[in-house]
């Protein structure tokens, strides 16, 4: 495995909407004989997933007052909260068929680690949620694209929790849903559970030593590097201005709507607004914290123009791919929220 610094110039690269181009670079455009690990650590910043509507996620009044960046990335799931903080772990990977969805497979070495430096109770749970003694500290995603894989996530190390209640705006049926009553009673940073002799450490130091553990080494000097040159920032800086820094990816357009109905799925959040007319569905747009492999888009396009029965949505539900697009569902799933 190789090791990517995010670094240019000697200088570590706090700007989240350069980190997750690089990540993206990486994925798209080097293929290296081993797969490659990414650390980074971003200023404050809310990270929203593929297929959500951002304005619905964000406190926008609190990111606006607070100098909080905002940034969509391309791989589904719910938006979370960054800060100098929180540690941010990316694989990437060939992509085998079998790895999408898997968080186990990618996850397990951060969790050995952990438990390595006495956090005893650090555990998967759910479909892609870290916990300890039952709260969160890592939230975790995948994408996939041209037969390669990104499987990436957060580490809450010592992250501003009360700035995350802030910025935030999950929808009340998630909430319920996980028997809970706020942000705050679910979620918890790793520090206070490390044991004595890395009290010390700060996020930084956090990630030296869970490279060490995580290549198996006691020397930095043994890691296998892979270093971004001229021409990669070149591509990255390009895919940056594209995507990640701007506002038209990030934010993008928010038409009016006239019918909206939001659900929590067997696949997670998952929220539809239409324009109905005449009795067909004129326009339609899906969002959500699912994880899918494929556009969405590509399911609002086959949806549009037909008729607004069960009959017709059933039929047309039944010839999309509901698998790829949206994880393990039901098809009654969908129709009972669509109709």
């Amino acid at each position: 495995m190789y090791y990517v610094k995010n670094q240019r110039n000697g200088k570590e690269i706090h700007d989240p909407r350069i980190n997750l181009a690089i990540e993206y670079y990486l994925l798209n455009e080097v293929e290296l004989d081993e797969p490659i690990l990414l650390f980074y650590i971003n200023d404050n910043s809310i990270i929203v997933g593929r297929n959500q509507n951002t304005y619905e996620e964000v406190n926008t009044s609190y990111v606006d007052e607070n100098d909080v960046t905002v940034v969509r990335r391309f791989s589904g799931g719910g938006a979370v909260y960054h800060d100098m903080g929180v540690l941010n772990f990316c694989f990437l990977t060939k992509d085998d068929g079998n790895s999408f969805r898997d968080f186990k497979k990618f996850t397990s070495p951060v969790i050995d680690a952990l438990h390595q430096m006495g956090v005893e109770g650090a555990e998967l749970r759910g479909r892609n949620d870290l916990v300890i003694d039952g709260k969160k500290f890592s939230g975790n995603a995948m994408y996939a694209k041209n037969n390669r894989l990104t499987a990436h996530g957060t580490l809450m190390f010592d992250s501003e929790i009360e700035a995350v209640v802030k910025a935030l705006k999950p929808k009340k049926h998630k909430l319920e849903s996980k028997g809970i009553k706020s942000i705050r009673s679910r979620v918890t940073n790793i520090k206070p559970y490390l044991d004595d002799s890395y009290q010390f450490m700060n996020a930084k130091d956090f990630r030296d030593k869970l490279l060490l553990y995580i290549f198996d080494t006691d020397k930095s000097e043994d890691i296998k590097e892979y270093v971004l040159k001229d021409e990669d920032w070149v591509k990255i800086e390009a895919f940056a201005e594209q995507y990640t820094a701007n506002w038209d990816w990030n934010y993008g357009k928010s038409p009016s709507f006239d019918t909206e109905r939001s659900e929590r799925l067997s696949v997670g959040t998952v929220e539809v607004k239409m324009n109905v007319r005449k009795g067909k569905i004129e326009d339609i747009r899906i969002f959500g914290d699912f994880f899918g492999m494929g556009e969405i888009e590509d399911v609002e396009k086959d949806l549009q123009g037909i008729p607004y029965t069960r009959e017709a949505i059933t039929r047309a539900l039944k010839d999309i791919d509901t698998q790829t697009y949206f994880g393990n569902v039901e098809i009654d799933e969908l129709v009972d929220l669509l109709y």
